[in-house]
């Protein structure tokens, strides 16, 4: 068994292991190994802030499983905590070479090679891994950023946000046309998060609220990179531009959903919970300190 450790890797995903993966021993079943890194490898194209589908579609292609090598250290077991970790070792003309390893705690348990082929959808024949992909993937292994934040005005960035709102509010929650675009674009400082294909996959505003108070809204992330820290880096730009306006304090409408992502940012609530756009919500605050800036 090579010796890998936990350094070797920048990527993570955390699992804990479930009843139905696991033998009469309570030791898991071998098969269920491939389907850890398997959901692992789903979190790292999160990681790189790529939706799959979309961005296999602007790539002209597809990932498929050319070859899959697992090989056993020591065995997990039931309710255990696993960190699956991957890595991109080398990127080929049309392949792609994972090494993964699977981690309880600092033991190391399981060893991966995962081998994918960039090829076309149609015809299942390789082609060129695209020079945007393996600038992506070896850029995100050089720890580059996955993601661009741009400020602006409803001018400049109203498209791309449109397209973001109109995909988590319109088509996904099912919000009323009438209830999503208001006077108040015009005025706002708008966020948009561009990712490395230059896709817009999250947005927020910010409105003056009162003297000294800032109002944060229209917070919308691609479905597929919520648990990413795309909303975060949002929110965080947003609050700092507030910061740099001189706002004391920033207060937001939060779907009870997302209760907790904002109070681990900081939020505290304010009031009663109250129905918005046929959706629960309570308003939460966050003080503005000079430490900010």
């Amino acid at each position: 068994m090579t010796d890998t450790r936990r350094t070797d890797f920048r990527f993570f995903h955390r699992l804990r292991v479930r009843w139905a993966e696991v033998d009469m021993q309570k030791i898991v079943f071998n098969a269920h190994y491939l389907m850890y890194f398997d959901t692992a490898i789903s979190d790292y194209w999160r990681a790189l802030a790529l939706p799959y589908e979309t961005s296999m579609h602007l790539l002209e292609g597809d990932l498929y499983v050319k070859k899959a090598t697992v090989e056993y250290n020591a065995s997990a077991r039931v309710d255990d905590q696993l960190d699956v970790a991957l890595k991109c070792s080398r990127i080929g003309t049309s392949s792609i070479l994972f090494h993964g390893a699977i981690f309880r705690g600092d033991e190391h348990l399981i060893s991966c090679e995962l081998v994918y082929v960039f090829a076309d959808p149609a015809t299942q024949t390789s082609k060129p891994v695209p020079a945007a992909l393996r600038e992506i993937m070896l850029g995100y292994e050089a720890f580059e950023p996955m993601v661009r934040i741009e400020l602006g005005s409803w001018q400049a960035l109203g498209p791309e946000a449109r397209q973001v709102r109109t995909e988590v509010f319109l088509e996904e929650q099912r919000i009323p046309v009438e209830m999503e675009w208001d006077e108040a674009d015009e005025s706002a400082v708008h966020a948009v998060v561009r990712n490395r294909l230059g896709v817009a996959v999250a947005t927020g505003r910010l409105l003056q609220y009162a003297p000294g108070v800032s109002r944060i809204g229209r917070m919308a992330v691609n479905r597929v990179l919520r648990g990413s820290n795309v909303g975060r880096d949002v929110l965080r730009a947003l609050m700092q531009a507030a910061t740099k306006r001189g706002d004391r304090e920033v207060m937001l409408h939060a779907q009870r959903n997302a209760e907790g992502f904002y109070a681990r940012l900081g939020f505290l609530p304010r009031g009663e919970p109250f129905e918005e756009a046929g959706i629960v919500h309570i308003e939460m605050y966050h003080p503005l300190p000079a430490s900010l800036v």
